[in-house]
């Protein structure tokens, strides 16, 4: 459950502060009566993303046999690839949310521009609402419950998180805190990337194409199911999560898994601290 909160917590977060720079910048400006049409979007925006989770799910339920892991197989390296370029998309354009928000609302909300306004606000929340569905639906199809309530409570944390910044004025270092955020989120999508492509694997073997040596197992524990240290167990299911863990893995799995945070997790780190570097004074 901590790994689905994390992600929609961080999807949430950001539609909140963006949609909360919105709506400041029209109370600022004087232009309330606009503020309506940017809740139309929103409004629209929760309603379609709920109607394209219940769709996905209605998809994944109807599939069987090597169909179900193609689709958890896809559906995971989809998330990772979307999931990856929200991470580097922060990580560069973070700094600059406010004035890119806030120049983009003005050159809308001219006498009009209310469907302008509902779209922008409806594009917004609804970019979020479908990484969320994407980056869920893996681990909705493993543990509905648990998926379902961290969903939720990342959902109300954000929102609470988002008021506190906006409304309260709680101080706090927003580049650094997606700079830890991106980090975790990184971790995850690693381990997401290896249970996409042991999905991917089974497939492969249900449909009689052979991997070789990267089909075999590099290890097993031998963890008994009902273990708590199981990757479905309480324990091992948040490091599951987390980090990628399973009681056994395909050499294909371990080498994909490791690729990918040998190349993200420095590229990442590299994204955000070379801003902070930019803005160090210099030395004479």
């Amino acid at each position: 459950m901590i790994g689905q909160y994390l992600l929609a917590f961080r999807e949430a977060l950001e539609a909140a502060l963006i949609i909360a720079i919105i709506l400041a910048y029209l109370v600022r400006t004087k232009r309330k009566p606009l503020i309506r049409y940017v809740w139309y979007g929103i409004y629209l925006a929760v309603a379609a993303s709920f109607v394209l989770g219940i769709l996905t799910w209605f998809a994944y339920g109807g599939l069987s046999g090597p169909a179900k892991a193609l689709f958890e197989g896809v559906a995971a390296l989809f998330a990772v690839l979307v999931l990856s370029s929200m991470i580097f998309w922060m990580a560069r354009k973070g700094k600059e949310l406010r004035k890119e928000v806030e120049r983009r609302v003005k050159d809308i909300s001219t006498q009009g521009a209310t469907l302008a306004l509902t779209s922008f606000s409806f594009i917004v929340v609804f970019r979020e609402g479908l990484e969320t569905v994407l980056f869920l639906t893996p681990f909705l199809l493993d543990d509905a419950t648990g998926t379902l309530l961290g969903a939720f409570l990342g959902v109300v944390s954000s929102l609470v998180f988002a008021y506190a910044i906006f409304v309260i004025g709680m101080r706090i270092n927003i580049r650094k805190f997606f700079y830890f955020t991106s980090i975790l989120l990184v971790l995850l999508a690693g381990g997401l990337a290896g249970y996409g492509i042991h999905e991917l694997a089974e497939y492969s073997e249900d449909s009689g194409i052979e991997l070789g040596w990267l089909g075999e197992y590099a290890y097993n524990l031998e963890i008994p199911s009902e273990s708590p240290f199981h990757h479905k167990g309480i324990i091992g299911s948040v490091f599951a999560v987390m980090f990628g863990y399973t009681v056994k893995a395909e050499w294909l799995r371990l080498v994909v898994h490791f690729a990918y945070l040998t190349v993200a997790l420095p590229l990442v780190i590299w994204a955000y601290r070379k801003d902070v570097k930019k803005e160090e004074p210099k030395m004479t």
